[in-house]
């Protein structure tokens, strides 16, 4: 008779049960095996994000000419403060990465463990591995303590690496001590947070959403906190707060990690209390039941029915995020005019308060759909799973044409993400029209639709790449971290008008100007239908894989 699934093994001979820590070596050396090349990717990202900040500091901005105007440039957006979080000290290199490379940093970190924690230990119950790796000689805490120490491997390595990397390319030893501490921290806090959740979560899926979707909030929190000119005590009430205090480049105090460390060790202590009480393969958060009888869906319908749950997560998302930035776009006129540069500028009739809320609500509306396309290319990018999975292979074994199959799905991302962009307009315009500001609810509804073709060029970008050539999928978000990088810091960076006009968001004209120039919007759009277009044709014609 086989033992139950997730029993405690006994001794060879009988006997009292093995010891907690029982199989962790060398399930741990095949964990670390199987997942070094995708960890050491994020190991790398995040370091080279550091160390190049030093490198591009020095080569953009050689003097201090540049380095005054860079502060000028920082002091009056409240949109990369929103994102990168207050600069403390541009007149350094130091001063420089840690604003560049420290909030983005710390979130990256934290992606890089919650997904490792949550691929090595909830994915494997359900791929079914687990379960055969459980029926031999293992205790049951360690097959969660395993991904735990994979994650804090993994933390630790990527503070040495970014330590060592951003010191070799002229890094001052102890703000870079401090930034990598915080990368770290970062990465053991959410990883803690995966493993809690991999014992709430059912399923993979819902597991990654339920340590992502905390961790996104926290950081966008922190964001609204820091742009909206908050007391300081509120740093207190995020983790990236902590980080932020730890001053990089400024105060150098380390002691606000230890805030994280206490956290990190309360949310594993609840993961080890939770994997010893719910079932395998079962989660705390329990799997809705299926109807008796399948529904009848037709290939319109079915992709709808797919992701229903995900787009109304991603709904409500936008529509709270329209109403945070439509608060903040009400008073970033009156945060700015306190700095004396700007109100000096405002004094002359250079600009007014109403101008810089204007340009603050095109630039939120442009962040919100680089946002939107990570929406969109999940969607399409989950025909090219169905196709992995060889679930897409009995569907079109009967009357259903490629052709249709894509379109239906790529229907569901474009209007996804054109709905997300008109819920977040609606949400700035109507609290800009409540508040009486002179941006109308009408003006912001139209300033998120005429984003939607450069998110749509986005989604066009993924959409080719799985029609096509699937194996260059990782192209799509290529193209997504481009935009994000080219709207944000290019302007900053005073990068050409050719560099800049990569990003499809530099495209979108400001319709509450004076002057509004359409021709850039309608190229993007044209190149929007040919990557459409190569994508539809590829799918048609090229194997399965």
């Amino acid at each position: 008779m086989m033992p139950a699934v997730g029993a405690r093994p006994s001794r060879p001979g009988g006997g009292r049960p093995a010891p907690w820590y029982t199989g962790i070596r060398p399930l741990l050396v095949a964990t670390l095996r199987q997942e070094a090349r995708a960890t050491m990717a994020w190991i790398v990202l995040v370091s080279v994000l550091s160390a190049s900040s030093i490198a591009a500091y020095r080569w953009i901005f050689p003097d201090a000419a540049d380095r005054e105007a860079l502060a000028l440039t920082m002091s009056s957006s409240p949109a990369l403060e929103l994102i990168f979080g207050p600069a403390r000290d541009l007149m350094t290199n130091d001063g420089f990465n840690a604003w560049r490379a420290g909030m983005l940093g710390a979130l990256l970190s934290g992606l890089m463990t919650i997904l490792l924690v949550i691929r090595t230990s909830r994915a494997e119950e359900d791929s079914g591995r687990a379960e055969l790796v459980a029926a031999g000689v293992i205790s049951r805490r360690a097959r969660l303590v395993v991904p735990v120490v994979a994650a804090v491997l993994a933390s630790g390595a990527l503070g040495a690496l970014c330590f060592l990397l951003t010191w070799a390319f002229g890094g001052q030893p102890t703000p870079t001590l401090v930034l990598s501490a915080n990368f770290t921290a970062s990465a053991l806090v959410f990883g803690a947070l995966a493993a809690l959740t991999a014992q709430l979560g059912s399923e993979a899926h819902t597991a990654n959403w339920l340590a992502i979707g905390p961790m996104g909030v926290l950081y966008g929190a922190r964001g609204y906190l820091d742009a909206s000119d908050a007391p300081e005590w509120t740093q207190w009430l995020t983790p990236f707060g902590w980080f932020e205090r730890t001053g990089p480049a400024a105060e150098n105090d380390p002691r606000p990690l230890l805030a994280a460390l206490g956290l990190t060790v309360v949310l594993l202590a609840a993961a080890l209390v939770a994997a010893g009480r719910r079932d395998f393969g079962l989660g705390f958060v329990p799997l809705r039941a299926g109807r008796a009888a399948a529904p009848r869906l037709g290939v319109w319908l079915f992709p709808w029915r797919l992701h229903r749950a995900s787009l109304a997560g991603w709904g409500l998302a936008f529509a709270l995020l329209g109403i945070v930035m439509g608060t903040l776009s009400t008073s970033v006129g009156s945060i700015l005019a306190d700095n004396p540069v700007i109100a000096a500028r405002i004094a002359t009739g250079a600009t007014s308060t109403a101008e810089l809320s204007t340009v603050f609500i095109v630039t939120v509306l442009q962040l919100i759909g680089i946002v939107a396309a990570i929406m969109g290319a999940q969607i399409v990018l989950r025909v090219h799973a169905e196709e992995l999975e060889h679930r897409l292979e009995p569907l079109l074994a009967g009357p259903l044409h490629r052709g249709r199959y894509l379109a239906a799905n790529v229907m569901v991302a474009l209007v996804a993400t054109g709905c997300a962009l008109l819920i977040a307009g609606s949400g700035i315009g109507l609290v800009n029209a409540a508040d009486g500001t002179g941006v109308g609810f009408g003006e912001a509804l139209y300033q998120g639709a005429c984003t939607i073709p450069a998110v749509w060029l986005l989604v066009g970008l993924s959409t080719a790449t799985v029609g096509a050539c699937p194996g260059l999928r990782t192209i799509g978000w290529g193209g997504i971290v481009a935009t994000f990088a080219i709207t944000l810091l290019g302007p900053t960076f005073n990068l050409p008008e050719w560099a800049l006009s990569i990003s499809p968001m530099h495209h979108v004209p400001n319709v509450m100007a004076d002057d509004v120039e359409w021709t850039g919007l309608a190229v993007v759009s044209a190149i929007a239908l040919v990557l459409w277009a190569i994508g539809f044709a590829g799918f048609v014609r090229r194997d399965l894989s």
